[in-house]
C-alpha cells in the first residue's frame, strides 16, 4: 500500500509476489548459473549441462521451470532444442548483483588487477 502524501510508496502486492517468484527461481545456484550462461549466448541442454556441471535431466528440469516463468525461451533447430534468455531485465539485475558481489569480495582486483569496477 502507498504511504501518506509525500511519503515513500510501496509496489503493489502483485508486483512483490512476481518479484519474489523470480528471486525464488534464481535462488538456486544451478538455475542462476544457467541463466548466466544463457545471457552470454544460446545453448542446447547438453551444452548447458556441461557448462554448469549438472546432470542432463536436472538441467532440463531447471530449464522447464525457467521457461514456465518466462525467463528462458526455446526454439527447435532440427532435433535440438535451443534455449535463450527471454527477459533482458532480469539479466540486467543479475549482472549488476553478481558484479557488485564480485567487487565486494575482491574478485575483480585479484582476477583482473583492477579494483572497484565489474567486468560483468
Amino acid at each position: 500500500m502507498a504511504a501518506g502524501a509525500g511519503g515513500p510508496t510501496d509496489p503493489p502486492a502483485e508486483v512483490l509476489r512476481e518479484a519474489a517468484t523470480i528471486f525464488g527461481l534464481l535462488a538456486s545456484e544451478q538455475r542462476l548459473h544457467i541463466v548466466w550462461a544463457l545471457s552470454q549466448g544460446e545453448s542446447d541442454v547438453s551444452g548447458l549441462a556441461e557448462r554448469v556441471g549438472g546432470a542432463l535431466p536436472a538441467v532440463s528440469q531447471h530449464l522447464t521451470k525457467l521457461k514456465l516463468a518466462g525467463l528462458v525461451g526455446s526454439r527447435r533447430e532440427g532435433r535440438r532444442q535451443i534455449y535463450y534468455v527471454d527477459d533482458a531485465d532480469v539479466v540486467a539485475v543479475m549482472r549488476m548483483m553478481i558484479g557488485q558481489l564480485a567487487v565486494r569480495s575482491g574478485e575483480i582486483g585479484t582476477a583482473t588487477g583492477r579494483t572497484g569496477t565489474s567486468p560483468y
